[in-house]
């Protein structure tokens, strides 16, 4: 579970970032129902590890490597593929966040009902306009300069501007022409084939059918049909469900468990390939929300609305 607790982590170069240190727990701590399993984010090559540690700031570039670091402007224009650089130039066990332990601060975030607020408006947030952050543009932030409600959990040690400034991608699924693909567990925090050719993408499988989010008149469904081709958005409490959610969807937070509305939207695009960012931007409005999920861009993607933080992990072994 998630401590309140803030750890300066050193890169090999020597320099520091503020991280938010994440404790192993279980599916059932969060999810209502779910089972004893650990939770996927701490599975990594088989191995389960005790803790991740995860940026507590939108990071910023210096000499090719990501940083957390407050009053900072996040690096922007960035491609899924350079922003995973940047965490893997820092060292073993550091990496781009992956989609398992964005999911265990929605999972946090959720079960203390602390939906986070952010710049979802041009430097404040949409729906609370009296909170705003420092503005360094016409409307992108500096990292950390919100109010606490701006934080995962709506403490000053909670990961900040998760539901707004810019979009966060993140490793470790995709959608291919619809169909829900996954890195196992939380193996994408390695540094392993994630290309769009790699071996290593799984479906998520139901009865023998493929899980997938299909695109149609204005809806987004997810069902083990056909994926419509196109793309389209809804907020997640329209999201049409014809299936029994798997426990791994709810785990990894690609879908709101029965009966919990979550903030922000669902967009799909079954055309191809699409990464997934979460979180919200800028202009986000009621876009915007921790649990967000945008599938409709391309690995190559970039602008000025993409951002990224990276994560680390120590291993038990050959340290």
């Amino acid at each position: 579970m998630i401590n309140a607790r803030n750890v300066v982590v050193f890169d090999n170069a020597g320099k520091p970032s503020i991280m938010v240190k994440v404790d192993k727990f279980r599916n059932h701590d969060y999810l209502p129902g779910g089972s004893d399993a650990v939770h996927p984010m701490f599975n990594i090559a088989g191995e389960e590890v005790d803790a991740i540690y995860i940026s507590q700031f939108h990071n910023t570039i210096i000499n090719g490597r990501a940083y957390s670091l407050p009053f900072m402007q996040p690096a922007t224009n960035i491609t899924l593929e350079e922003a995973a650089a940047a965490c893997f130039a820092k060292g073993e066990g550091w990496h781009l966040l992956t989609v398992a332990e964005h999911a265990g601060l929605i999972l946090e975030s959720q079960f203390k009902n602390t939906p986070p607020h952010g710049n979802t408006n041009w430097g404040k947030d949409f729906n609370h306009p009296e909170e705003k952050g420092i503005l360094y543009d016409q409307a992108r932030t500096l990292t950390g300069s919100g109010p606490d409600t701006w934080t995962h959990d709506h403490t000053p040690y909670g990961v900040h501007d998760v539901a707004g400034n810019v979009l966060e991608w993140v490793a470790g699924l995709r959608l291919l022409n619809g169909e829900i693909q996954l890195i196992d567990n939380n193996d994408a925090a390695n540094k392993i084939d994630t290309s769009k050719e790699s071996p290593l993408w799984k479906p998520i499988t139901i009865g023998g059918k493929t899980v997938k989010f299909s695109t149609a008149g204005d809806e987004v469904k997810l069902t083990t049909e056909e994926a419509g081709k196109g793309w389209d958005g809804c907020p997640w409490r329209n999201l049409e469900i014809e299936i029994e959610v798997p426990e791994t969807m709810l785990a990894l937070a690609l879908c709101p468990p029965t009966g919990k509305e979550w903030p922000g939207w669902i967009f799909a695009d079954t055309n191809g390939e699409r990464l997934p960012f979460r979180g919200g931007d800028f202009n986000g409005t009621t876009n915007a929300g921790l649990p967000a999920l945008n599938l409709n861009y391309p690995r190559s993607d970039s602008n000025d609305r993409f951002g990224f933080r990276a994560a680390y992990y120590r291993r038990k072994t050959g340290n």
